[in-house]
């Protein structure tokens, strides 16, 4: 029985940039529905969206017939539930608000078992090691393990080339909508100067060898963050698009129904 092979470490070094969808809604049809619907990756949001470990996993189970890399955002940098949802099977994980090198370090090291990392050994209790039965869990898990850090603020921008020199790390994230806010632009990502701090920010991570991530919600963008070198790319959100649908799908009909009565 052998650790499984991160499909998304191998995907992300071709020139083919890494679209992903993030999943909000604490459903296992919805995350089914995504994962089915062709994207590079699905992004499970432990940060935002009401999730725990109980339905991460249930995520988890219910993706697992698919060949579709699944991330797990964490709520908060904390080594503790970094091991926790590893040893659920979570190979991919995105980390919020790191802004110094010294946080992002931690990060890495809590996926890796000693002398590497400080991740603590309990392999008869974890599905990622098919509970102990996998011999090799302990020996061969760490390289497949994928860790990507948040850059969200002014600060984190500041120590942008200190993060991405952290050894192990696999990639940083820009998140436009926190580092608008602390640019002073709330509610502004497209803002001019926050948009020059991504593309510039993007461009050093690729340089850096690292994989460059961003979320941008209109192909403008996602096209202008990808020319700058970002290679996995969030284009949208599960709770968004439902709501647009909705809203899309009622506003034609009521449309219809206005131009129906002005015939009459």
């Amino acid at each position: 029985m052998e650790v499984t092979k991160n499909k998304f470490k191998r995907a992300v070094q071709s020139t083919t940039p890494q679209l992903g969808l993030w999943n909000g809604l604490v459903d296992s049809s919805v995350v089914e529905i995504l994962a089915t619907s062709g994207y590079d990756w699905v992004l499970v949001d432990g940060e935002h969206a009401p999730f725990d470990l109980q339905t991460i996993l249930i995520q988890l189970q219910a993706t697992a017939r698919y060949d579709v890399p699944i991330f797990v955002r964490v709520p908060k940098s904390d080594p503790v539930f970094i091991k926790q949802i590893l040893e659920l099977g979570v190979q991919n994980i995105l980390v919020p608000m790191v802004d110094s090198a010294e946080e992002a370090e931690l990060m890495y090291k809590a996926t890796q078992y000693p002398p590497k990392g400080i991740r603590g050994i309990g392999t008869a209790m974890a599905r990622a090691a098919h509970w102990a039965q996998n011999e090799d869990y302990l020996h061969t898990a760490g390289p497949e393990i994928c860790m990507v850090v948040q850059v969200e603020n002014v600060e984190g921008i500041k120590n942008l080339d200190a993060i991405l020199a952290v050894e192990g790390l696999d990639g940083v994230f820009i998140g436009p909508a926190d580092l608008a806010a602390s640019m002073g632009h709330l509610g502004e990502p497209n803002h001019p100067e926050v948009k020059a701090t991504v593309l510039d920010a993007l461009r050093r991570i690729r340089a850096a060898g690292k994989v460059a991530g961003s979320m941008a919600l209109d192909k403008a963008t996602a096209d202008d963050y990808i020319a700058a070198g970002s290679n996995m790319v969030a284009i949208g959100i599960d709770t968004l698009l439902l709501a647009k649908g909705c809203r899309d799908l009622l506003r034609s009909f009521r449309t219809d129904q206005d131009s129906a009565n002005t015939r009459y």
